[in-house]
């Protein structure tokens, strides 16, 4: 069986590459792509060639890394998974994934694809979040109102129940669907003059946001850093020394499976969270996308990608015992 996936093999080059698909260990399960996501964040930079974290990038390399798709074959000593359920996991822009089983996490039935993905990038949001803790009467200003911007926000609202949320957001047009996820007011780049804050969280990957942010925060406050640090260097300003700030970085996950458990529950009461996706488009699009957003004719908060949408249409049938052919 063969297998299709989008390899980055220079700057701003990419291309579809076949290769056959390996047995399984006894440990891992054959997963068949359903649909994935564009992080343009974080893999802009790395098209372009502008990662500030990665100088020396090595080709060919893969794209991208939130996938979902439904089990269509399993090892031996699998036993918490089984055929015909739908899953996500961390192998980006391809036709299968191959994974163990420990790295591939149920999602249960009635959970749409869109709501599914941003799962794995909520519970990275979420670890930030936990750094601070921050009590339901406290207050928090948000740098940078893209994905992990909202879905910083949609974690202090959905889990911590903090009401007094604020952002400071360059981009006039993000502004509604920041309403929608429960951000009070927002602040263009200049705007923000007084320490008022208890809490700060960078996402804006932009050295204006994190200046604005410390002269937000309070004296003894305390600055969660979000974004990869992938545009440009964050800098400390003389008010990080005069207000004795607190500052503390954030990478990846805290616990997704314990995580996706609590969010796939919330995310029932809270359909706005999906929003998020701004553009649809299907895997044959994948290449003319990421050129139109190095052009920046297009700049989508984030992007779905659906592969083989009859297989979609099959799996929200209300039958879940279809017997599933690979060959």
């Amino acid at each position: 069986m063969i297998q299709q996936a989008l390899k980055l093999v220079g700057k701003k080059e990419l291309e579809w590459a076949e290769t056959r698909i390996s047995t399984l260990e006894t440990d891992q399960v054959l997963i068949k792509t359903i649909a994935t996501a564009i992080s343009i964040g974080a893999e802009l930079p790395q098209y372009e060639e502008t990662d500030l974290t990665d100088s020396s990038p090595v080709y060919p390399r893969k794209v991208g890394y939130e996938s979902y798709g439904i089990i269509v074959n399993r090892g031996e000593g699998v036993t918490s998974l089984n055929i015909g359920d739908r899953v996500i996991a961390f192998y980006g822009q391809q036709t299968y994934g191959i994974v163990s089983e420990q790295k591939a996490f149920y999602v249960p039935p009635e959970v749409d694809y869109k709501t599914a993905l941003l799962a794995i990038l909520s519970c990275d949001a979420a670890k930030g979040v936990r750094k601070l803790a921050p009590s339901s009467s406290d207050s928090v200003i948000v740098s940078g109102l893209g994905t992990m911007g909202l879905l910083a926000t949609y974690y202090l609202r959905t889990y911590y129940g903090v009401t007094m949320i604020d952002a400071i957001e360059p981009d006039s047009n993000r502004k509604e669907l920041a309403h929608t996820f429960g951000v009070g007011r927002v602040y263009s780049s200049n705007e923000m003059k007084e320490s008022f804050y208890d809490y700060g969280i960078e996402c804006s990957a932009r050295n204006d946001g994190f200046i604005n942010l410390q002269q937000a925060v309070k004296p003894n406050g305390s600055i969660c850093i979000l974004s990869d640090g992938n545009r440009e260097e964050l800098v400390l300003q003389p008010q990080f020394y005069e207000k004795e700030l607190h500052i503390v970085g954030s990478s990846d996950g805290w616990d997704y499976s314990e995580h996706f458990s609590w969010y796939f529950e919330a995310s029932r009461q809270t359909p706005y969270v999906k929003k998020v996706f701004e553009l649809d488009i299907d895997q044959y699009s994948l290449i003319d996308t990421f050129e139109k957003l190095s052009e920046r004719t297009i700049n989508p908060l984030k992007i779905a990608v659906t592969y083989e949408s009859e297989l979609k249409k099959i799996i929200n049938d209300k039958d879940e015992s279809t017997c599933w052919n690979i060959n």
